[in-house]
């Protein structure tokens, strides 16, 4: 079943489960105050009855006057002396005055609704003044016609409930079009990410959380595509870095095997397939090494470390690379520095960018803790425009760079530890990266 389709019937459902209990609340509601309607308004006649007997019959309550004034009323009522137990006059026949007898009701006077035979009725008691006389005027209403009022309002009252259930529907119908609509379109901007159509997506119309979810379908979209590219670029350059070394090594295994070369070739050779074999296995490990940070969280373990022992083991690793390339590495360091973070693949981001950071200086690299962030920046040439977007990107290498795994492995390392790394231009000349620690 569609959405739509759920949600109508979901509404619709419980508006009638609501309408329903309403009903039968409202229809039991009726009859006790049409009931209660009805005592009020025959107390109201009967005082008004007593009353003019009292004034014009004072004289006269047992005499003919008294039973013909009565007996205009158009009322069903009885007259009856409480004193001896014994109705004096009745409107209604003799069947009800011999039932309601029968039943003590003349004598109860708590009881309010009178039952003889298959009818019911209700009364009210009214006594004359003084109350020494003892009489006193009942008058009674068929429950009957109670109930055909009490039915004839619930048929009125289901009617509206029907056309206010019709309109609810349509009104819910209109509403979760509204709400669907946009779902729907944003269906179909799915599929063609399913599709991998990035350059057909478009963007919908849609309020509240709905627009949250398309925003995020479409930086889902854009992220994927950008994925899709770098894998794709990957690939490439990762076919072109392997296959360089292999050709060479190919070369100088066919040219040894068919004794081409003299014997200080055959030399040359093989220590040339050694460095190339080398270069080979260093590009895979490290390739190995940042598909297990891509997809193996287990194989990290966070601990609080101290970022200045780290940067000791950094600068007693560097030292060699240093005097070789007759750089001044300069460090400032806070102690007082933590980080929750694995801490050798931690070390091995640091190394990354302090290594490149020595290849690429003319004369001197800065490496500079504080409490929110790490920097590490050179004064070699710097990174060009159209590099700078692409310099985390696997396979990415400046002129001196080996693998161009290492900024991406350097990066890779710092996101898992909850951080963040950027590259600006440094006033020292060449690159500055910046490693913001999570706080």
């Amino acid at each position: 079943m569609r959405l739509q389709s759920q949600l109508n019937a979901a509404f619709t459902a419980l508006l009638l489960v609501i309408l329903t209990v309403a009903g039968i609340v409202i229809y039991s509601l009726i009859l006790n105050m049409l009931i209660e309607d009805e005592r009020a308004e025959l107390k109201q006649k009967g005082e008004l009855l007593v009353q003019v007997l009292n004034e014009q019959y004072q004289s006269k309550r047992g005499n003919q006057g008294v039973r013909h004034f009565l007996q205009q009323q158009d009322l069903q009522l009885f007259l009856y002396d409480r004193s001896r137990n014994r109705v004096l006059f009745s409107t209604m026949p003799d069947r009800y005055v011999q039932g309601f007898s029968s039943k003590q009701y003349f004598a109860d006077n708590q009881e309010t609704l009178w039952d003889a035979g298959n009818s019911k009725f209700v009364t009210s008691r009214i006594l004359f003044q003084p109350k020494t006389t003892g009489l006193e005027l009942i008058l009674l209403t068929p429950l009957d016609d109670l109930q055909a009022i009490q039915q004839d309002f619930f048929r009125r009252l289901v009617i509206v409930f029907l056309i206010g259930t019709i309109a609810a529907v349509m009104l819910s119908y209109l509403l979760t079009k509204k709400l669907v609509t946009p779902l729907t379109k944003l269906k179909k901007q799915l599929k063609k990410i399913e599709r991998r159509k990035f350059d057909q997506i478009e963007p919908i119309k849609a309020t509240g959380e709905i627009k949250e979810v398309e925003q995020s379908v479409y930086d889902m979209a854009a992220e994927l595509e950008r994925y899709m590219a770098s894998q794709q670029a990957f690939f490439q350059n990762a076919s072109h870095e392997l296959k360089t070394p292999l050709m060479t090594i190919q070369g100088y295994a066919e040219g040894i095997r068919d004794k081409v070369f003299d014997e200080a070739d055959q030399e040359k050779g093989l220590e040339m397939m050694v460095t190339e074999v080398e270069r080979l296995k260093k590009i895979i490990n490290e390739m190995i090494f940042l598909a297990k940070l891509d997809s193996d969280r287990s194989t990290y373990h966070p601990e609080s470390i101290r970022v200045s022992e780290l940067l000791d083991q950094v600068l007693d690793r560097a030292l060699p690379i240093i005097n070789e390339n007759g750089v001044t590495l300069h460090h400032e360091v806070d102690k007082n520095v933590y980080v929750i973070a694995d801490a050798e693949k931690f070390l091995q981001a640091l190394l990354n960018l302090t290594f490149n950071a020595i290849r690429h200086a003319y004369s001197q690299v800065n490496v500079t803790v504080s409490d929110t962030a790490i920097v590490v920046e050179d004064d070699g040439e710097g990174i060009s425009e159209d590099m700078l977007p692409h310099i985390f990107h696997r396979f990415v290498k400046g002129k001196t760079g080996e693998t161009g795994l290492g900024l991406a492995i350097a990066r890779a390392i710092i996101e898992q530890s909850g951080g963040k790394i950027m590259v600006r231009d440094s006033d020292l000349g060449g690159a500055k990266f910046i490693i913001v620690l999570p706080e």
